[in-house]
């Protein structure tokens, strides 16, 4: 490989943003870190993440990657700035497109799904309030649950349940928060769910921030469009399961697992 861009999250959610990748930079090398034994991030805490964080990119950077991307919401609005100050690569992350969501509302009342850690922190509230004149009209919303729904590959084995579990969960938000018209896919996990969200709630656009953060990377480094799936298990989430559930998305990569660092 030619100075990969190495990709990584804490589970299947990231291959959206390598499939992003590879369909902009068709030539791109790509090392695909698919960390499914510190699933889920957004049960972690800030301390939490940024031990996993460096942990992480320190293990990729031995792969002289060109950029790292953190393909995952909370740690890159909870930690990134962090360590960016003292990790010496192109560090990308992913943020919730609220600027794309006003301008698709049309109530003038938008809302951020994601993980727990995210939708309570600081952090996200000040980056609201950076790029919003109405923070107050921005609801963040917890959609853990709706994440776990995509990890056990239960959207793709059970999709009649699926379906039930994110007509419940959005029956809830829109009872607290009827008037919201856009809502923000700020979880990489949660566009595979786009379709039952749009089944649920036609009349609401639902934004995947995949576009956006790989439009920032630029031209990348061409080599051969190569990529190397790495994945890391445990009891909870088997490297078989995994397996079946790229299958059942059409993705044939061959995976390495390695151990959990």
């Amino acid at each position: 490989m030619h100075r990969p861009i190495a990709v990584f999250d804490a589970g299947i959610g990231s291959y959206a943003v390598v499939a992003e990748i590879r369909s902009r930079l068709p030539q791109q090398d790509i090392i695909y870190f698919a960390d499914r034994a510190s699933f889920p991030y957004g049960g972690k805490n800030r301390a939490e993440l940024i031990g996993v964080m460096r942990r992480t990119i320190e293990y990729l950077a031995g792969f002289d990657p060109s950029a790292i991307v953190i393909a995952s919401n909370a740690p890159s609005i909870m930690v990134l700035e962090e360590l960016s100050q003292d990790i010496h690569l192109p560090l990308f992350g992913v943020y919730p497109p609220l600027r794309e969501a006003w301008g698709l509302s049309r109530s003038g009342r938008v809302g951020i799904m994601g993980v727990q850690s995210l939708v309570e922190s600081p952090m996200i509230s000040e980056f609201v309030a950076e790029n919003s004149a109405y923070s107050e009209r921005v609801a963040l919303i917890n959609a853990s649950p709706m994440v776990e729904l995509v990890e056990s590959g239960e959207f793709l084995f059970a999709p009649e349940r699926t379906q039930e579990a994110v007509d419940a969960f959005l029956t809830e938000v829109f009872a607290k928060y009827p008037e919201i018209d856009v809502l923000t896919l700020s979880s990489t996990h949660l566009p595979w769910l786009r379709r039952f969200f749009e089944h649920a709630r036609p009349q609401c656009h639902f934004l995947d921030p995949a576009k956006d953060m790989v439009s920032r990377i630029g031209q990348g480094t061409k080599g051969q469009g190569k990529i190397r799936a790495l994945v890391t298990e445990d009891e909870r989430y088997d490297l078989a399961t995994f397996r079946k559930m790229l299958s059942a998305i059409g993705v044939d990569i061959p995976l390495e697992p390695v151990q959990p660092y």
